[in-house]
């Protein structure tokens, strides 16, 4: 879908937001459709995961698995696709992502062995993998820096409103038949071709970069203007500050390749790999708060508080809604209390949420005589957990590495954001069933305490980014020091003199009114020409 071409201010950002959130639809449908496949007995038995039994009318037939390493290993493997797929992203665009989406939906559908799915897993993982480099970055490059949080959170609504689509979908194909039904999983596979991926305008940041300024000063007119003119005082020290920020980029983009910014080459005063190891922490970090375990797994959470098959089931698709409405939340809050704030409640919330479903859950089994009681209280706890991740740790992960890295590595730096996904996903899927086999409740334990141990990581090595400017980020990471409190302080520095750069250390010879001018007289040759 192309934009209308006089489509301008609040017509144009609301459209660009949709269709983002289209792409971001998907990504959370085609995460959250193996949580049901899994639970599909024709499934089980052509993958040769376990078997299943009939359990009476009422609750249908109840899967039981007896090879949870497998079962891992197929919902784990399409992360190592999403890897791929990222860093390809990151230097192609995503031109090429729908085409593997639909090869690799293809072929997931119509597997008939654990090989063939594997290897369908993996080429899906990389058409995801695409997506999830180039939206978030698009989304952030077009947002103002007020709303940039709340713009791409309410495309995660959409997210997690594709997992809810994947999860009552799949219990409805539950009734088909008796339940046994090759439908029940291969169609909801099959679904993820629907959702049509539109094509996307380039950013004014990413036009300035490859010289196309009038098209820059164009689009960003439109995006920040209701008339659509360039004029627009706004729009004019928003184009100044951008042209200011390639100028400095420029003499730092010998470090450009994965490598170089992994290892920091070339990295001089902007200090790319320290941006890199955060976006790449973060990202694994919030995998490990347990949020891998509740999404895929829900059922096997509920079944351990002392539920049955069907009402596990309800439970879980009930759970999912509650997520979805929870991201609304995270819309409303994540630039008015800004990234660390956000990080920290939610990790408390989260972190106290999991380790009191772990331990009712641990007394329902010691007191199956108070199963009312118990069970209910476990269940209440990852609906909690579930709510408070939605509203914080769902969102800022994601959100954080567009914003830091500088122009000319942004679509790599988020691609290096989506490894440290895909690591912490594929991780988790694989480990998650054994954890549940060998450990039980106590896998909740885990994750809540990984909660804890989060929040003076946090507090050392993460600076707000809410409600600055993505010029401004540059700045923000010049210090020598990776601590917050350095960094903040080098800023407010930076603020105070009103250089536009760090002079003193030669990433910009120039004082501010001579870039001042510099800038003016780029635009009038511009326009001349």
């Amino acid at each position: 879908m192309k934009f209308l071409s006089e489509a301008s201010g609040r017509r144009l950002y609301y459209t660009i937001n949709l269709v983002a959130g289209l792409a971001i639809f998907f990504f959370g449908y085609d995460q959250g459709m193996m949580g049901g496949v899994n639970t599909s007995p024709d499934y089980v038995r052509v993958m040769k995961l376990g078997y299943s039994t009939y359990e009476g009318p009422s609750e249908g037939y109840v899967v039981t698995i007896t090879e949870p390493t497998r079962q891992g290993g197929i919902v784990s493997i399409y992360y190592f696709g999403t890897l791929l797929g990222c860093l390809m992203g990151g230097v192609l665009g995503d031109r090429y992502g729908s085409i593997w989406v639909l090869i690799g939906a293809t072929l997931q559908c119509s597997a008939q062995n654990i090989a063939w799915m594997l290897c369908a897993r993996v080429v899906n993982g990389i058409g995801t993998g695409y997506l999830n480099a180039i939206v978030p970055v698009w989304s952030a490059e077009v947002a103002s820096h007020t709303s940039r949080g709340a713009f791409i959170a309410s495309e995660f609504t959409l997210n997690i409103f594709g997992v809810v689509v994947a999860y009552w979908l799949e219990f409805a194909l539950g009734y088909v038949g008796d339940g046994t039904t090759q439908v029940r999983w291969r169609f909801p596979i099959a679904f993820q071709i629907v959702p049509v991926l539109a094509f996307m305008n380039q950013s004014p940041r990413w036009l300035m970069k490859m010289g196309r300024v009038e098209e820059a000063r164009t689009i960003l007119g439109r995006l920040r203007s209701e008339t659509g003119n360039v004029e627009d005082a706004g729009v004019i020290a928003e184009y100044e500050e951008i042209v200011v920020a390639v100028e400095l980029e420029k003499e730092h983009a010998a470090g450009n390749s994965y490598l170089a910014m992994f290892l920091g080459w070339h990295d001089s005063d902007l200090h790319v790999a320290r941006r890199v190891q955060l976006s790449i922490w973060l990202q694994i970090v919030q995998e490990w708060c347990g949020i891998a375990a509740i999404t895929v797994y829900a059922p096997t959470i509920f079944a351990e508080a002392g539920y049955g098959a069907r009402k596990s089931q309800w439970l879980s698709g009930l759970n999912d809604i509650t997520y979805c409405l929870s991201t609304l939340l995270a819309v409303v809050t994540i630039d008015r209390l800004g990234r660390r704030i956000g990080l920290w409640w939610g990790a408390v919330g989260q972190g106290t949420s999991l380790i009191l479903a772990g331990a009712f859950s641990r007394l329902l089994k010691d007191h199956p005589e108070k199963a009312t009681e118990y069970g209910g209280a476990a269940a209440l706890f990852v609906f909690t957990y579930t709510a408070i991740f939605g509203a914080t740790w769902l969102t800022i992960p994601w959100v954080y590495p567009t914003e830091t890295f500088p122009l000319y590595v942004r679509a790599k730096g988020n691609a290096w954001g989506v490894v440290g996904w895909s690591i912490g996903n594929g991780w988790l899927t694989l480990l998650n069933p054994v954890m549940f086999s060998s450990i039980s409740e106590n896998t909740l334990h885990v994750f809540g305490a990984i909660n804890f141990l989060t929040i003076p990581m946090i507090w050392a090595f993460y600076p707000e980014t809410a409600n600055r400017t993505l010029e401004e980020m540059d700045h923000l990471f010049m210090s020598e020091s990776p601590f917050v409190w350095e960094e903040e302080a080098y800023f407010r520095k930076w603020k105070e003199e009103g250089e536009p750069s760090v002079a003193n250390k030669g990433a910009i010879k120039q004082q501010p009114e001579e870039i001042d001018i510099k800038v003016d007289e780029s635009r009038k040759e511009k326009e001349a020409s």
